[in-house]
């Protein structure tokens, strides 16, 4: 991309946008995230919101590269060397600090130390990491995944292993004994003992696997509606991993509808989703999640407009989505990825992302959106006619296509700012007019208003997105909720975005 189309971009775990230079902390905690993770760059000189570009005085631009330079070099460890840029955008100046993903993590504060000057990036904030995270990052520094650990005390013996046994044997034709287990590298000679790997205990089944990995599961939904708040029907699959791949599968197909069309002599039924697309989405959730994240699982939710899979970790930082045609291949989990193509349950590397964009050429009406929440990674196959409250133009297809698609992508930045649905489709219907819970209630299909629906209300306040039109009485009956300017103004913001 050029630097008129960066500075478009919204801030997020490559990017941010400083008016001034920030704080030593502010500076360094961004820097040491930006290395931990995918790598970034920070814009001084533009404002993020609004978004406008200030830029830096020519005379200080000297002085500010070597002070950005110095706070990075003499407050950071490991060592980190930044590529420090100056445009020229409409006659203003900005500096540009370039940071690449680092190969020796984890990076820090010196003086918090490792264990509370380690900062993530999580979408367009830092965080200090956890004392797993940074294990992690130790992992990836000696290129050792979690899955290829092994688990001191337990052996293949003391597994359950009869359904991979089965699966594998019916498969690939030979016997899974202690020479297969180890050349798959699912067991480990580690002080001459032979151990069970994590890989091997979350491919087995019993007591072992659901003590070691309580969280190793998947939850399936269904529910009512387009929110979360009553249950249709529920699943929570905590076998073996391989298991857990055609079980998920199997409950989305109960719950999406298969319609039959007649052409000439011949009767045709589809599916209402891309089914090939959700199941890779399904074996990519499972086979590429981070099993070392403990108190997180992955959830499958259907609802009347969309599947949703959210799967805990990151997105691995050498995966774009942006590119989805092209065959791209990462992994996270070095012992699991190699079974599961060696039982053929995964296409060859780098097909899983194509696999998913050809099948979503057959699916004009259904739109695939894709976020980072979060210490978790989502996607969302959304039927587009229901995406989002739109204003129809009568008389013109095309115009009211285009409008359809816009109002969409609008709900999608807006969700994706907002943290949530819920609260992303009530700014949309406060964009005109004031309404009462009841009322919001009503337009979201709800019968009554919900626990959830008054948490969504209390956040749009608390950030400040929307105002209540009597604010001297906030428990009136007579209240109703509007958009704040501030909420005016972000609404302009991603409407900017969206149509450029």
């Amino acid at each position: 991309m050029n630097i008129h189309e960066l500075l478009h971009l919204p801030e997020g775990r490559r990017i941010e946008f400083k008016r001034e230079l920030p704080s030593k902390a502010d500076l360094c905690r961004t820097i040491v995230a930006f290395s931990n993770d995918a790598g970034g760059t920070l814009f001084v000189g533009v404002q993020d919101d609004p978004r406008e570009v200030f830029g830096v005085a020519e005379a200080d631009l000297l002085s500010l590269e070597e002070t950005i330079a110095s706070m990075i070099h003499d407050n950071i460890v490991p060592l980190i060397q930044p590529d420090i840029s100056t445009f020229n955008v409409d006659d203003k100046l900005i500096l540009s600090v370039q940071i690449l993903r680092g190969n020796t993590p984890p990076y820090y504060l010196k003086s918090l130390g490792k264990s509370g000057g380690t900062y993530i990036r999580v979408g367009s904030s830092n965080r200090v990491a956890t004392e797993e995270m940074i294990v992690e990052m130790e992992r990836l520094k000696r290129n050792v995944s979690f899955d290829s650990e092994p688990i001191p005390g337990i052996s293949a013996n003391d597994l359950d292993l009869s359904r991979f046994r089965i699966l594998y044997e019916s498969i690939v034709k030979s016997a899974l004994d202690a020479t297969t287990l180890a050349k798959l590298h699912l067991t480990q000679l580690h002080n001459g003992e032979v151990l069970a790997t994590n890989a091997l205990v979350l491919l087995s089944n019993g007591p072992q696997k659901r003590e070691r990995f309580p969280y190793g599961k998947t939850e399936c939904a269904r529910f009512k509606g387009t929110t979360s708040d009553v249950f249709i029907d529920q699943k929570t699959l905590d076998g073996n991993i391989l298991d857990q791949v055609e079980q998920a599968y199997e409950f989305v197909l109960r719950h999406i509808n298969k319609e039959a069309s007649v052409k000439g002599v011949y009767t045709r039924s589809s599916w209402e989703y891309p089914t090939d697309a959700i199941r890779e989405a399904i074996r990519n959730a499972i086979v590429h999640r981070d099993y070392s994240l403990s108190g997180k699982d992955i959830k499958i939710a259907i609802y009347d407009d969309m599947v949703e899979i959210t799967n805990p970790g990151q997105l691995l930082p050498s995966i774009d989505f942006t590119q989805m045609e092209s065959r791209q291949s990462d992994i996270r989990n070095k012992v699991i990825a190699p079974v599961f193509k060696h039982l053929g349950l995964i296409d060859q590397w780098g097909n899983g992302l194509k696999l998913i964009h050809d099948s979503l050429e057959q699916y004009p009406d259904i739109e695939f959106r894709w976020r980072e929440t979060g210490l978790q990674f989502q996607l969302q196959f959304v039927k587009k006619a229901t995406a989002a409250p739109v204003e129809e133009t009568p008389g013109d297809d095309q115009a009211t296509e285009q409008v359809i698609t816009a109002g969409s992508r609008l709900e999608s930045r807006l969700e994706s700012r907002l943290e949530s649905r819920l609260a992303a489709k009530v700014f949309l219907f406060l964009k005109k007019d004031p309404r009462g819970k009841a009322e919001l209630a009503k337009l979201l299909g709800h019968k009554t208003v919900s626990g959830e629906l008054n948490k969504q209300i209390t956040r749009l306040l608390e950030n400040g997105s929307i105002e209540r039109t009597i604010p001297e009485k906030p428990n009136s009956r007579l209240q109703k909720y509007r958009l704040s300017e501030q909420g005016i103004e972000l609404l302009k913001c991603m409407r900017d975005e969206v149509s450029e």
